[in-house]
């Protein structure tokens, strides 16, 4: 009930959320772009976590396949390696009983170690988490990996709720924006949010254009409710998300989508039989000229709109994290936003285009080698297909 009640206030309270037809550049007839904006809401992020695959392709390995060159993908892409999941493949996982032994390697298994790193980080055990969403647009099951990995680290049946949230690459930001509004509401009070992708499944590895972009990975970042000023100190004040604003737009879903592709099947049934589909999908396909300037035009000023919900300008933003696409995006952004590229938070050049793991993963390396400390402002954006764009402005720990 508690969940049902949440869920009626995220879809209905303008004190928390808006949803309106946005005017947006687009020459169809049917607007059909759509927004939601808001303020601070109290809760934190106190961990994350995150897990790649084993199998590192780098821009040399790619060199053998297609007539490119490292040079030629780094200076515009900003990539110089990636990693992949591959057929059959299985990693080293030490045991509780310290016993190392081979483990199917898949997106849940790296969803799941992702998982854990981010509660050891938050303190939390799989029992105080009371709310998982897995963002992806691959998942190992197609009708979710969110309940399975919430089983496997350890959370008891029936004690919390899990499902699988799809906005592509922007996935996680509506993730955690998503999983703040039922935290806010007091429904929950601690979510994990995953952001997991192996977009390496769907690429044309016959293109040379696409195939060199994408890797595969996991992260997962814990948020916990915090009342106003319950045992706070100092310069904290429970607000842990400042401001956030979403988007979308699926005029554009034609310049970056993965399309459903039916293979007919006859089955006997009384007459002429009938004519199904076995089904599958085909490769990713993208327009890369019009993502780019959908993203440059876009990001920076759903960042803006972020940082306007939340009171603050550029100048108190510690760091930028965007969705680690393209460097030359994050090069742009940061420029039309005035930001220098020291306050860029990127990891793109090892891991590649992860989709919806790819602010988790790069959040992860961050915090842990110290450079975004506790109090820090964060802003992240997210954008992809759909087409879907967003930020939020956070304030860690």
């Amino acid at each position: 009930m508690r969940f049902l009640l949440a869920l009626i206030t995220l879809l209905g309270s303008n004190s928390v959320t808006a949803f309106a037809p946005i005017n947006h550049r687009q020459t169809q007839q049917i607007n059909t772009a759509l927004a939601a904006k808001g303020g601070r809401l109290t809760v934190r992020p106190i961990g994350i976590g995150s897990s790649a695959p084993s199998t590192v392709i780098t821009n040399a390995d790619l060199e053998s396949v297609h007539d490119t060159s490292d040079e030629w993908i780094r200076t515009r892409t900003g990539i110089e390696q990636r990693r992949v999941l591959v057929h059959d493949g299985t990693r080293k996982v030490l045991g509780s009983d310290g016993v190392e032994t081979e483990t199917p390697e898949t997106l849940r298994t790296l969803g799941i170690e992702a998982a854990k790193n981010a509660l050891e980080m938050a303190g939390k055990v799989p029992s105080d988490i009371d709310l998982v969403i897995c963002a992806t647009s691959s998942p190992d099951d197609l009708f979710g990996d969110a309940p399975s990995i919430a089983s496997a680290i350890g959370i008891e049946a029936g004690k919390c709720v899990a499902f699988d949230l799809t906005a592509a690459c922007s996935g996680f930001l509506f993730g955690i924006v998503t999983a703040s509004q039922f935290l806010t509401n007091g429904a929950s009070q601690n979510a994990l949010v995953l952001g997991a992708d192996a977009l390496t499944r769907w690429v044309d590895w016959d293109d040379r254009n696409s195939c060199i972009l994408f890797g595969d990975g996991a992260g997962a970042m814990v948020l916990t409710r915090s009342d106003e000023n319950e045992g706070l100190s100092g310069s904290e004040d429970g607000f842990g998300i400042l401001g956030y604003a979403m988007h979308s737009n699926g005029g554009g879903y034609q310049d970056l989508n993965c399309i459903y592709k039916g293979e007919p099947k006859k089955i006997s049934t009384p007459g002429e039989g009938t004519i199904v589909e076995d089904g599958s999908y085909e490769s990713m396909g993208m327009n890369g000229r019009k993502v780019y300037s959908f993203a440059t035009r876009e990001v920076p000023t759903v960042l803006e709109e972020a940082l306007e919900q939340a009171g603050i300008s550029v100048d108190d933003v510690d760091h930028l994290l965007l969705h680690q696409a393209n460097i030359r995006i994050m090069e742009t952004v940061a420029q039309r936003l005035g930001m220098p590229m020291e306050k860029v938070i990127t990891n793109l050049y090892k891991y590649g285009n992860t989709s919806a793991a790819s602010i988790p993963l790069a959040l992860d390396e961050a915090v842990r080698s110290g450079r975004v400390k506790k109090g820090d402002v964060i802003a992240c954006a997210g954008f992809g297909a759909g087409l879907s764009w967003g930020a939020a402005i956070l304030k860690w720990g």
